[in-house]
């Protein structure tokens, strides 16, 4: 995460919620500053919360959402990928509210967009329903998570770094560590923006499937 400002507005995190269930989540809060990174904290306080015993990231982010619309004065809204991985089986279930596209890279495939459903905005409306789909992580796949910030970064002349080139950069570095895939979009984004000034937190998430047992 590299906040465009001192206090960020960005959420990720991931988080064990029995000893076969990884959550990950990412998310990107309306506005920035301070305002912003305490409605993040309510986000993910809740998050956390309402995950213990439940695997449908769909029913998660409803429950998540009805909560924070009860009590939401300011009228802001954060977009949410959550994804929750059994970890004996590979077997990720996610549901989007509003956020970016998430990329896999498959064995022996090239990262690419998963085009998912997305759900409307946390915060944003009362009653909102959720939709849970799947992906199958094989050992040594990796998934690809971030905020508008790597897209929507843009050069002196005002041109966006854009998905196709975020996808590209992926590509460049995919059979390196997820921390090399990260490294390899960040370098890639601070080439093409050059001097001109940061205005979005820039936030990216990768994980590496290994396979094998919880314990391994």
């Amino acid at each position: 995460m590299t906040p465009a400002k001192e206090v960020g507005g960005d959420l990720y995190d991931f988080f064990m919620i029995d000893d076969d269930h990884l959550a990950l989540v990412i998310g990107d809060v309306s506005g920035k500053g301070v305002p912003a990174a305490l409605f993040m904290m309510v986000a993910v306080s809740l998050i956390h919360h309402v995950c213990r015993g439940e695997f449908s990231p769909a029913k998660v982010l409803q429950t998540v959402n009805g909560e924070i619309c009860a009590r939401n004065p300011e009228e802001m809204f954060v977009t949410v990928w959550l994804g929750i991985l059994e970890i004996s089986t590979g077997r990720l279930t996610a549901a989007n509210a509003g956020h970016e596209y998430p990329a896999l890279k498959r064995p022996g495939e090239p990262f690419e967009l998963v085009k998912d459903r997305h759900g409307f905005v946390i915060g944003g409306m009362e009653g909102m329903r959720y939709r849970d789909y799947e992906l199958q992580l094989e050992p040594g796949g990796k998934l690809f998570v971030y905020t508008d910030g790597i897209p929507e970064a843009n050069d002196a002349s005002g041109a966006l770094f854009g998905a196709e080139r975020m996808v590209a950069a992926l590509r460049d570095s995919e059979d390196g560590s997820p921390a090399q895939v990260l490294e390899g979009v960040q370098s890639a984004v601070a080439a093409f923006v050059g001097d001109a000034p940061q205005f979005d937190d820039l936030t990216m998430l990768c994980l590496q499937y290994n396979g094998g047992s919880p314990e391994g």
